[in-house]
């Protein structure tokens, strides 16, 4: 193992451990983290590296012109056409980049709502047999909120640290909102901003690596305590090419990875996929093997279907008389169309909240043909929002691989009349707060970081790949812990609910480990 600073990796320093976890996201890595007191070794493996920490983690140039951190490989749409996804390998996965917004999904999201589009499932447990582990999740991850502002949010108990509040112009902006009759509320964000806390609220967050630390990421809040408690192992640079199974394939046995140049096995008596929505339904395809010749825990066919990402539109509204000098913007959401709609669209409409401050530099790549002084003076006008609406499940909506072993993504958007009338919807509040002129653009295939549904939890087992704990039907040992297993997408910011059912997931592992007798003697990794 390495640490973050220090040394070469060698390679896991056992054959075998009680629990393998692929991925080091917000997913494996809290995983990881919630199972570090539990008398379980384990064995944490992450594709990528940490990401450096130096001054170019806080350069709009760097990151977003240079893309200095994009380090996926391309996939494939299906006319083979390759784009490069909104995804990063390193430790602690997407949320290294992520703005920190951490939302409880509503009561309503566990429950089946009908869509103009179709029908949003019900999921295999209750919003109150998850809020538990929301809470612990925004303890955490350093949470702070207010619970009374959002008459959306069900719950009774204070966040673990106030909210941030607003800088004047998104308070101008509050302010404007709720005279027209809104609910504009503090959005729940993990990071530092204890009293002594890392947290200098610069508007380099939202979308970039944190320099100081003080984003609240599956790195810092989770991997590293684990590591550091001394019974999680951590495996940089390896990539999980397959996951084993004894000849029923009906257990798990380990893991064939890649380390640097060498072939490895490690057994385990649990495996944990943690990949992300796209990756972890890949593995398990990459997985196929006689007992298993459709992909691994693919009796049901429904392995990589249903993959979802949120109808999404960047809405920028511009008063070219007034600048806008919030340093850090994004503190503010609307739910005032989250249950429902309008007249002439009676369903639900989706989520709105603003994102980190724009800069010119952050969108000279899709405005190339504009100079950057003009987008430079543009931004330092505009309040900028991300609009989204819920994707439905869509077994036609799916990832595959190519005959070549790449990554392919079938992507038809739905429901989108209500994500038409969202942005019209918006467009005419912007102009009434102030905000002449309003633009907006919806995003593509390539904005992918709210992927979910792959590999979805369910009560039967011919409809869904894993049950109520996230287990696999098929293989009695196999969970998959992320995203993945949503049975719909609610139009929330995913990454708590990932991490809440990390918690409550690790008590099913822990439990099943105590029903396994003996544990395999360590021994040396095993070449291939």
């Amino acid at each position: 193992m390495r640490d973050a600073s220090v040394g070469e990796p060698t390679g896991p320093s056992k054959h075998s451990y009680d629990v393998v976890i692929v991925g080091s996201g917000m997913g494996g890595g809290t995983l990881a983290y919630a199972l570090a007191d539990s008398g379980v070794d384990v064995l944490l493996i992450e594709r990528g590296d940490f990401l450096p920490q130096e001054k170019q983690n806080w350069s709009p140039q760097e990151v977003f012109e240079g893309h200095r951190y994009a380090n996926a490989e391309q996939w494939y749409d299906t006319e083979g056409r390759p784009f490069s996804p909104g995804t990063y390998y390193y430790v602690g996965g997407n949320t290294k980049l992520y703005g920190s917004s951490l939302v409880r999904f509503r009561r309503e999201d566990f429950q089946s709502t009908q869509h103009e589009a179709g029908e949003s499932p019900e999921w295999p447990f209750s919003y109150d047999d998850f809020a538990p582990y929301y809470a612990r999740a925004e303890q955490v991850y350093r949470v702070h909120g207010d619970h009374n502002d959002d008459p959306t949010l069900p719950r009774d108990e204070p966040f673990p640290y106030p909210a941030i509040g607003h800088e004047p112009p998104v308070q101008e902006a509050a302010d404007a909102l709720r005279r027209l009759g809104y609910t504009p509320s503090n959005i729940p964000l993990g990071i530092d901003l204890r009293e002594g806390g890392g947290c200098i609220r610069c508007r380099t967050c939202d979308g970039f690596p944190c320099r100081v630390l003080a984003k609240s990421d599956a790195d810092v809040r989770c991997v590293r305590p684990a590591v550091a408690s001394g019974t999680v192992e951590l495996l940089t640079n390896a990539y999980v090419e397959q996951v084993l199974t004894d000849d029923t394939g009906k257990q798990a046995t380990g893991v064939r990875l890649r380390h640097r140049r060498t072939e490895l096995v490690v057994e385990a008596a649990t495996v944990v996929v943690s990949c992300g929505a796209v990756n972890s339904a890949a593995l398990l395809l990459r997985s196929a093997n006689p007992a298993h010749p459709d992909g691994l825990a693919n009796s049901s066919g429904v392995v990589g279907r249903n993959y979802m990402v949120h109808n999404n539109s960047i809405m920028v509204g511009i008063n070219p008389l007034k600048k806008n000098t919030a340093e850090f913007q994004k503190t503010l959401y609307l739910n005032d169309f989250y249950t429902h709609g309008t007249a002439d669209h009676p369903y639900p409409l989706g989520h709105v909240q603003l994102i980190g401050k724009l800069q010119g530099e952050m969108i000279k790549g899709q405005r190339p043909l504009i100079p950057k002084w003009a987008l430079s003076q543009a931004t330092a006008r505009s309040i900028d929002w991300w609009l989204f609406t819920e994707d439905l499940p869509d077994p036609d909506n799916r990832v595959t691989l190519t005959a070549d072993g790449n990554i392919q993504i079938a992507w038809t958007p739905n429901n989108t009349r209500a994500h038409e009338v969202l942005v019209r919807e918006m467009r005419k509040i912007l102009r009434k707060i102030g905000y002449p002129f309003v633009f907006s653009e919806g995003t593509g295939i390539e904005v992918n970081s709210h992927q979910a549904g792959t590999v979805r939890a369910g009560t039967d087992p011919t409809t869904s790949v894993l049950d109520a704990d996230c287990r696999a039907h098929d293989v009695h040992n196999l969970y998959v812990v992320d995203s993945s297993f949503f049975p719909s997408l609610p139009v929330m910011n995913p990454a708590l609910s990932i991490a809440a059912n990390a918690f409550r997931v690790a008590e099913a592992i822990t439990a099943q480990h105590r029903t396994t007798a003996g544990r395999t003697s360590p021994a040396e990794p095993t070449s291939v």
